[in-house]
């Protein structure tokens, strides 16, 4: 009974998914919306892109600026290049007390993959 618990278990606090064409609808529509790059500058700027209204916050920097984002109180979506990192960054994110937070499912190669734009 205890191995089927384990299996079934639901994380708490576990981060959404959004997928990339959910996404780019969503930011047409939500002028409130920050789009959160937490790849490295080099990537951000790198052969996959960003997608047009990101902000480029690396992983590694974003605990110096949770007390910010939480003042800011906006709904919130995770970007890196698949999306292992965004999630770790959406989980610290929901930790600083951001409710609305969501990870880009498969990330900025989906994001392309799916031929959608970046700058």
């Amino acid at each position: 009974m205890k191995l089927l618990s384990r299996w079934f278990r639901r994380e708490p606090n576990k981060p959404s998914c959004i997928d990339p064409v959910a996404l780019a609808a969503r930011i047409e529509g939500d002028a409130a919306l920050l789009v959160l790059d937490v790849r490295g500058p080099d990537e951000f700027t790198g052969p996959l892109g960003h997608i047009e209204q990101a902000k480029n916050l690396p992983l590694n920097e974003l605990p110096t600026h949770l007390s910010d984002l939480v003042r800011e109180s906006r709904p919130v979506v995770v970007v890196c290049k698949t999306d292992r990192r965004s999630s770790m960054a959406a989980q610290q994110l929901q930790q600083a007390g951001i409710v609305d937070v969501s990870v880009l499912r498969g990330g900025m190669e989906r994001w392309r993959a799916l031929g959608l734009p970046a700058s």
